[in-house]
């Protein structure tokens, strides 16, 4: 009498018949594709900025900012190693610009942001208008916008650049173009856009042509005096501080159509609760010290660090003292899509 086939050799059998049609089983995957809550991609890490700071200016002498095109160091999540990304969605990178150097004007599909980390005076041109940057500053380079980079002051300037290009890249919709001068035209005075869209007024018939903020450049000035404003009308949040977002002008959303940027003031002795959120979390720390738990980890953060928190990983923040944090993540991307999430533990 012939044994009776096992039920688990007959399925097998089916899906390797099935696959020759290019066919797989949704029930042996189902939990994997539709897991109960999300798992952290990449690992939490912190970089400290003196420790990279040699390497930032040393690749100077390797390479110029017109041959390189963009002279950056990319933070490489070490969970996602090979990848050029610091979360499953995001890239961050140091950009260094030298005095007397212009990084040559180009344009992407990618947006970009820029967070200014040292050096007083090198510029940026967006889309025809220059704007000076300071430490603390934020700037965007909104999608398919001409930009390029110069320092006409007498010392390095280093910027954090966080793009969009993992999110880009899952549509496959990257395009870039180089511009045929190595600086983009100029056609407004310093200052135009600021003034025109970021002074709680809006030209009367202007409407916004693309998805991003009309402002381009947020200068930390105006942004450490609204975060102090705060701590005058009460207490911060208990799970992430006093947080602003950056928004923009012309509708009250996010500045950018899929980086969600924002600032917080810890005031000196606060400590967090537990908070987790389905977007990853890229942090710079502007001014003070303090430190970022992650689970069993802890990271001390002094001016300039970067770190990065892994979505739906709980995490803390503790001040030293007075503590200012920019950060960055896609959670607009995934409010839009009505599938971000957070929990205050």
């Amino acid at each position: 009498m012939s044994a009776v086939p096992n039920i688990e050799q007959q399925r097998e059998a089916f899906y390797a018949r099935a696959g020759t049609q290019h066919l797989a089983p949704l029930w042996t995957r189902l939990k994997s594709l539709v897991p109960a809550e999300p798992k952290p991609v990449g690992l939490p890490h912190r970089w400290a900025y003196d420790e990279l700071r040699p390497y930032v200016l040393e690749s100077a002498e390797h390479i110029s900012a017109d041959e390189a095109e963009r002279r950056v160091l990319i933070l490489e999540n070490p969970g996602l190693q090979g990848s050029s990304q610091i979360t499953n969605s995001l890239y961050a990178g140091l950009q260094l610009i030298m005095p007397g150097e212009v990084a040559p004007a180009h344009r992407h599909t990618q947006s970009a942001l820029r967070f200014v980390i040292e050096g007083h005076g090198a510029y940026t041109a967006v889309n025809g208008e220059k704007t000076l940057m300071q430490p603390g500053d934020f700037v965007i380079t909104p999608s398919w916008t001409w930009h390029h980079h110069g320092n006409q002051s007498n010392g390095p300037m280093v910027w954090l650049d966080g793009l969009d290009i993992p999110i880009v890249a899952l549509f496959n919709s990257t395009f870039r173009e180089d511009h045929h001068q190595a600086e983009a035209e100029i056609t407004r005075p310093a200052g135009d856009a600021l003034a025109r869209y970021g002074s709680g007024l809006l030209p009367v018939g202007w409407k916004n042509p693309s998805l991003n903020s009309p402002v381009f450049n947020y200068p930390y000035a105006r942004t450490r005096e609204a975060l102090q404003a705060l701590t005058r009308a009460g207490a911060p949040d208990a799970h992430q501080g006093h947080v602003m977002r950056y928004i923009n002008p012309a509708d009250g959303g996010w500045a950018m159509p899929t980086i969600a940027t924002m600032i917080r003031l810890l005031p000196q002795g606060v400590a967090t609760r537990p908070y987790r959120s389905s977007d990853s979390m890229v942090f710079v720390a502007v001014e003070g010290r303090g430190e970022l738990r992650v689970g069993e980890q802890r990271f001390a953060l002094t001016p300039r660090d970067v770190a990065v928190v892994p979505g739906w990983l709980p995490y803390t923040l503790q001040a030293a003292e007075d503590l200012v944090l920019f950060s960055y993540s896609d959670r607009v991307a995934q409010e839009k899509l009505g599938f971000w999430r957070e929990q205050r533990l």
